[in-house]
């Protein structure tokens, strides 16, 4: 009997039965007031009138949890609005996982993949996801809202980050790893972190030489240049691809030369590195270690990080010989970047720095060094010295011109009449004085040579007075 009564209760908190106590009340009250039902005209109106209501309760029921229901997610587009209004609708208590995806890291509940049924998933503008069943691959989802089915789960439980990324492999700039040559020689016995990252690059140089980079590489999932909007509506500023998503994922690379000659699946995010580092070591057996470091002009080392990154970038590339030496002739195929376009990735830069390798010849490549920049330094004093030499003598040579083109500057009148010797010294001297006047104001020997003229100046007028007084005198 209580749950007879409970479930009267629970049916009259919904909304039709609220609308049925609504109505039992209204003809109740008309009851009372007269009207009589057991007329079939009364009892056909207040049928009709209790389907109209009907209806149009369930109406605006249908368009309030239509209305409501889009803001229990961020959909944006039609058919999201329409998914997530018939979930709410069919809504019975039971659903599927509600997972998160955050810069490509999956955010889940305990025990949340292990729930059946329709789900969602909520993406950030820097992630994306795979989606499969048990027999088929459905495709990527990129930022935004992703309804699940039944049976659909993400691709090996993991998003994607779509993001740049470095990544850095090889040595530590702290790494010593030379003090203990034992666990060079095997690392997994030794548990030696920092000889495991030496034989991460470690690689032979021509001439026998072991030597080992820290290689930083930066890399992406392939952009979508246009940054059209995903399946959900979102455009994301880190360029959605779903085809590049969709083969980064799903498209396998097995990596071989494991010692027990194992298939190890390469996740996509470990592809660049893996083709960096057998670039590397291809590249430098190609150069004696004397050639990598070099003091002029480009190194072995600039020439390896050039090619690297061209065959991680370009798709034909000139190829370079046993030397070092680009061969003449046309561009071959890239294979790396072949590979790299297949899974959906691009290379955006490769460096190579902190080199290790044997102490003593390290001392040796310094001591080399020591005496080629002494050799250049000196070249380069010599350069300078020369280089002063004929700035000097160009400068007397135009300064000398300058002086002569003053002096001469009252003289260049052919019919002038003849003077005497001191107003041929007074046109002399005048326009060089004038100029270092006007030019040379706030330069200190300058006024010593100004106050020098002006000495020569006074002697030639009182010695020009004087002659003429003396001729006065010679008449008299």
């Amino acid at each position: 009997m209580r749950r007879f009564f409970d479930g009267i209760a629970s049916f009259l908190q919904t909304p039709f039965g609220v609308l049925f106590v609504t109505l039992a009340v209204f003809h109740g009250i008309l009851f009372g007031l007269g009207l009589d039902y057991t007329n079939v005209f009364v009892l056909a109106a207040a049928g009709f009138i209790l389907i109209v209501d009907i209806v149009a309760a369930n109406f605006i029921l249908d368009r309030l949890v239509y209305f409501f229901s889009q803001f229990i997610l961020p959909v944006q587009t039609p058919e999201d609005r329409q998914e997530i209004h018939a979930r709410v609708s069919a809504f019975d208590g039971k659903r599927g996982p509600t997972l998160f995806v955050k810069n490509g890291r999956l955010i889940k509940h305990e025990g949340e993949m292990k729930k059946k049924g329709p789900g969602v998933i909520v993406l950030d503008t820097a992630s994306a996801v795979v989606l499969q069943t048990d027999t088929e691959i459905i495709g990527a989802a990129g930022p935004g809202i992703r309804f699940t089915r039944g049976k659909e789960t993400i691709t090996r439980e993991e998003g994607v980050d779509l993001r740049a990324q470095w990544q850095f492999i090889g040595p530590l700039a702290t790494d010593q790893p030379f003090l203990n040559p034992t666990s060079l020689s095997n690392p997994q016995k030794e548990g030696d972190s920092q000889s495991r990252r030496y034989q991460q690059t470690v690689g032979l140089t021509r001439d026998g030489f072991e030597i080992s980079p820290t290689i930083s590489i930066k890399f992406r999932i392939k952009h979508n240049p246009e940054k059209t909007a995903s399946e959900s509506g979102v455009i994301s500023q880190y360029g959605y691809n779903a085809q590049a998503v969709l083969n980064a994922v799903t498209r396998e690379v097995i990596e071989l030369g494991t010692v027990d000659n194992k298939r190890i699946r390469m996740e996509w995010h470990r592809l660049p590195a893996h083709l960096v580092v057998n670039l590397w070591r291809e590249y430098v057996r190609k150069f004696k270690l004397e050639d990598l470091f070099k003091a002029e002009g480009i190194s072995g080392l600039q020439t390896i990080e050039q090619m690297i990154n061209r065959r991680m970038q370009r798709p034909f590339v000139v190829a370079l010989d046993d030397t070092g030496i680009p061969e003449t002739g046309e561009a071959l195929p890239s294979l790396e970047y072949e590979q790299l376009e297949a899974r959906g990735l691009e290379v955006l830069s490769v460096r190579i720095h902190n080199v290790l390798f044997e102490k003593s010849i390290e001392e040796q490549i310094i001591k080399n060094w020591n005496t080629e920049w002494m050799k250049i330094a000196r070249r380069e004093e010599d350069l300078l010295n020369e280089r002063e030499k004929l700035i000097e003598t160009a400068a007397h040579n135009e300064a000398v011109k300058n002086f002569a083109r003053l002096a001469a500057q009252k003289f260049t009148n052919p019919i002038a009449p003849p003077q005497d010797i001191f107003a041929t010294l007074q046109n002399l001297i005048e326009p060089v004085r004038e100029t270092i006047l006007i030019e040379s104001r706030a330069n200190n020997q300058m006024e010593a040579e100004i106050k020098r003229l002006d000495e020569i100046w006074k002697w030639l007028l009182v010695s020009k007075l004087d002659t003429a007084m003396q001729r006065d005198e010679d008449k008299q």
